[in-house]
């Protein structure tokens, strides 16, 4: 092709592309550690931090261990924590009673948290998972088919009370029974906890990137003693996109104050509907597997670790999440804060 040829073009779109500082200019989306929600397991103990093989550079973490890398993440810029509880099966029972009560460990967790960093936004996972014996997210049906909804919800709301007695900001109830939003939500203003957030997991898909987390909490195997061999009676089924709008409509109705579809990077689709539909807050969860994937693929040199990260997490607001909880919350709030 001849040097001399011309395009005849008014709109030339890499104008706009030529220079880092243009294009800093005409940048859309921005993350920021304020965009972060860090995910966090506590475990009983004061032993030093126990890294979880699944998933790399993540943690459990003693309630000493745990104040300090909250600690560390005020510092960064990130303003909330979501706390998750992990318990040996030895203490476990179909029922979950371990998380229940002013000492448990869920509870000392969040007072020790709010006691040391009175600034930070503590968020507690309101669910049975971590804490029974069979490994689902409630208790089950007397033929132990099945998760029994309202009996469940009968304990949600007990533990989201204790929760919210301990310090607790907001519960994040991540257990998709019917109704549990606002059983919740009376639950708390009954005890006088108005001011107490519910941050729901509205939109959470019966998704198969789950594992790494189940190995974080030691949820049991799912099937192997009792109760459904899945979790595909109250988790959202991965093909549908209506219903995913029907359930976070009804949170919305119930009460909730933030709406959270999970998994995140899978489900931009859902993000973008749920945001078109609401102006309450959006949340989304890059979970477990979405998180070591990509570590495991940049450790076999397939990625780079560092531009993946981001680029995922900028996919994720860029669909409409005001709030992402991810496990690269603190590394990407150093990066960020440079």
């Amino acid at each position: 092709m001849a040097a001399s040829f011309k395009l005849d073009l008014t709109q030339r779109p890499r104008r706009l592309r030529r220079t880092g500082s243009i294009r800093a200019l005409v940048e859309e989306t921005v993350l920021r550690p304020a965009d972060f929600i860090a995910p966090l397991f506590v475990v009983e103990g004061k032993a030093a931090p126990e890294e979880i093989k699944s998933m790399p550079g993540v943690f459990r973490l003693s309630i000493p261990s745990l104040v300090k890398e909250c600690r560390e993440l005020w510092k960064l810029g990130v303003p909330a924590v979501d706390l998750f509880g992990k318990v040996e099966a030895g203490v476990k029972d179909d029922a979950g009673t371990v998380a229940m009560g002013a000492d448990s460990l869920m509870a000392r967790a969040i007072r020790a948290v709010k006691k040391a960093v009175p600034e930070m936004t503590v968020i507690s996972d309101i669910a049975l998972d971590p804490y029974t014996a069979h490994g689902h997210d409630g208790v089950l049906t007397d033929d132990g088919s099945d998760v029994h909804n309202d009996r469940t919800i009968e304990l949600l709301i007990q533990m989201a009370v204790e929760h919210a007695r301990a310090g607790a900001d907001m519960v994040a109830p991540s257990d998709m029974m019917d109704g549990r939003v606002g059983a919740i939500r009376a639950g708390l203003d009954a005890a006088g906890f108005e001011h107490v957030g519910i941050l729901a997991y509205s939109v959470k898909f019966a998704s198969g990137y789950y594992g790494p987390f189940r190995d974080a909490v030691g949820a049991a195997k799912l099937g192997q003693k009792t109760g459904p061999a899945d979790k595909k009676t109250y988790q959202l089924n991965p093909a549908n996109r209506r219903e995913a709008l029907i359930e976070a409509a009804l949170d919305e109705a119930e009460g909730a104050d933030i709406l959270m579809v999970k998994p995140a990077g899978l489900y931009l689709d859902i993000i973008r509907d749920v945001r078109d539909r609401t102006d309450k807050p959006v949340a989304a969860y890059q979970i477990s597997g979405e998180y070591s994937q990509i570590h495991a693929a940049a450790r076999m040199g397939w990625l780079d670790l560092a531009r993946c990260r981001h680029e995922s997490l900028l996919a994720i607001k860029r669909a409409g999440a005001d709030m992402i909880l991810t496990y690269f919350a603190k590394d990407m709030a150093k990066v960020l804060k440079a």
